[in-house]
């Protein structure tokens, strides 16, 4: 006999679990978004380092891992829920790599800013998404999932402005609280994304289906959080270590209400 969705839960550990889930997303975002103001005064080689870097912290800590920590509240009451790791492993490499191209998009050239901020900001919404919907694809369930396709469309498009909405911070203002405010802005992106995505979920549990095939998330997830702490401390150090960005020059004149200008930094830490 198929149950209702309302057999499932999104808070099964409580709620403190969504706030350390948004704490961790709001650290590696803000410490991704700082590789990418570094990214975008360094050149060659070095601005790949960065940009590498920013989407390690932010693709893989603030969307990924921000995402199976809040899924420790996901349960379906007297049944198993596993999860596929090579979809699990999948949703890491899509994420840290669709983060990556949209921080290329974002820190290559001198022109076309708004567009280019427009563009990474559409890519780096989208890497939310993509990493969630694929992540919960690697859940199972005695049963199936099916989504309702209006909340999937907002979750859409939460992650992509608050995305814009945090790029815009990191390219126009050089200042230690602001790019603290950009985290923030990004994390809400992530982890109102997610929850919007799992209010869309529907479940219909059948107790004479097959168990599910997979792992427990406890037994990847604990790991896989440690290796992340470590991961972590080498775009911590790099920042810290770096030198301090230079200031941005005026633009040269031109036509009022020219677009194509670069960004400029309005404030300085």
């Amino acid at each position: 006999m198929a149950l209702a969705v309302d057999h499932v839960h999104h808070f099964d550990m409580g709620s403190w679990l969504l706030f350390f889930a948004y704490f961790i997303s709001v650290v590696g975002c803000t410490i991704g978004l700082a590789c990418t103001l570094q990214a975008r005064h360094a050149s060659g080689r070095t601005r790949l380092a960065w940009q590498v870097l920013a989407a390690v912290s932010i693709g893989g800590v603030g969307i990924w891992l921000m995402h199976f920590l809040a899924m420790l509240g996901f349960t379906t009451p007297g049944m198993p829920v596993r999860y596929d790791i090579f979809r699990t492993w999948l949703s890491a490499v899509l994420s840290v790599s669709a983060v990556f191209v949209g921080l290329v998009v974002f820190g290559v050239g001198t022109r076309f800013a708004r567009l280019r901020l427009v563009g990474a900001g559409l890519i780096t919404g989208l890497a939310v998404n993509l990493m969630h919907y694929t992540g919960m694809w690697a859940v199972n369930v005695k049963g199936g999932i099916t989504y309702n396709t209006g909340l999937v469309a907002l979750s859409i498009v939460i992650a992509v402005v608050a995305a814009t909405v945090a790029l815009w911070f990191t390219a126009s203002v050089d200042h230690f609280a602001l790019r603290i405010l950009a985290g923030v802005v990004m994390g809400i992106a992530v982890t109102g994304m997610h929850y919007t995505g799992m209010g869309a979920v529907r479940v219909q549990l059948d107790a004479a289906a097959p168990d599910p095939a997979g792992v427990d998330v406890f037994s990847f997830l604990f790991p896989v959080f440690v290796l992340a702490g470590l991961a972590l401390a080498i775009p911590i150090s790099a920042v810290l270590m770096a030198s301090p960005t230079p200031a941005a020059a005026p633009p040269p004149p031109g036509p009022a209400g020219d677009e194509d200008k670069e960004p400029v930094a309005t404030a300085r830490s």
